[in-house]
């Protein structure tokens, strides 16, 4: 599978774990910083460039580090056509693309460790958006919402 990663400086660390691994994996990794823990970073950064490689086709699916995974996820929530979450558990990483097409994984550098990470993408990359008629129906809601709010501010 093609997959973006990016972090900020506190998920750096987990972030170059996961994409070794991932390449290890035989996976497609487009790794989009940040490049060092040393310098600090903002999540937003990392949030908008992972959306931008899912939106136009350079990935399948993103995974995003930061802290606590809650700043990067609600950024890239910001951006339309992206359903993100944090999922530091391995029911909702597979859970939240099989009932409603999350197509970026959250996760916090802070809160998991790298035997965990590497579990929970494992889950995210494997399940697959479920074709039963209540989750297609959902997700058209999720999207009739985003719809009615682009031009909110």
């Amino acid at each position: 599978m093609k997959l973006a990663l990016a972090s900020d400086h506190a998920g750096y660390p987990l972030k170059q774990h996961l994409v070794d691994y991932l390449r290890q994996q035989g996976h497609e990794v487009l790794d989009l910083g940040v490049d060092t823990d040393k310098v600090p970073s903002d999540y937003p950064d990392a949030a908008a460039a992972t959306a931008r490689a899912v939106l136009d086709g350079r990935a399948e699916r993103g995974i995003l580090a930061c802290g606590s995974g809650v700043g990067a996820c609600i950024a890239a929530n910001k951006i339309p056509g992206i359903y993100a979450a944090v999922c530091h558990d391995t029911y909702s990483a597979h859970q939240g693309v099989e009932h409603d097409r999350m197509n970026i994984i959250c996760v916090g550098s802070r809160i998991v460790g790298e035997k965990l990470a590497e579990e929970l993408v494992d889950a995210f990359i494997r399940a697959q958006p479920s074709d039963e008629e209540r989750h297609q129906r959902r997700f058209a809601k999720l999207q009739a919402i985003e719809r009615a709010n682009a031009n909110v501010t």
